[in-house]
């Protein structure tokens, strides 16, 4: 059984981002009011996993929800005009320097989607090497570990981003540890 569902009311808009606020009737026909969130921009998210001669390289970016810095995969909204592959390609280029040899879809997940209408698009990228990387956007410093740790920082919670998380397990699956 579908709820019913009926738009909501803008609560914030910016160039990133619309909060939304939805009268929703819950299954047991209670009434209730839910929150949305839902990218601005038509352009899907993407997310890349750099993989460098068997090694992951992560960014440590201070994250504005939690206040804290996180050891994480690259993330962004799209660039208008280009395709989804396009964007992850220049993530890699953009933010680490590193021109990609080899590009590879890992599907996609929706981090929370308790609140996250958008799915993130994954993908692993084969790197040569790693560049100057830009310190824009809250990125403190660049790690390259083997896979196996970056696997080990997941397990005990030294990483904590669900994005980076599911593209580690799905590189995993894909047979693109080594």
């Amino acid at each position: 059984m579908r709820w019913p569902m009926v738009e909501g009311q803008v609560l914030h808009r910016d160039e990133d981002r619309v909060v939304l606020e939805d009268p929703v009737v819950l299954p047991d026909g209670q009434h209730a009011r839910r929150l949305r969130l839902l990218s601005a921009r038509p352009e899907h998210q993407v997310a890349v996993l750099p993989l460098l001669e068997g090694r992951v390289v992560l960014t440590e970016r201070f994250q504005h929800a939690t206040r804290t810095w996180h050891w994480e995969i690259l993330r962004a909204a799209g660039v208008e005009g280009l395709a989804d592959t396009d964007n992850a390609a220049r993530q890699l280029q953009d933010e680490l320097g590193a021109s990609v040899s080899e590009l590879i879809g890992l599907g996609q997940v929706h981090p929370d989607p308790r609140v996250l209408a958008d799915p993130v698009l994954l993908y692993a990228g084969r790197v040569d090497s790693v560049g100057d990387v830009v310190a824009a956007g809250g990125v403190r410093r660049v790690w390259t570990v083997p896979f196996a740790e970056a696997e080990e920082m997941a397990l005990t919670g030294l990483i904590t981003d669900a994005v980076t998380i599911s593209a580690l397990f799905r590189a995993r699956q894909s047979g693109l540890t080594g």
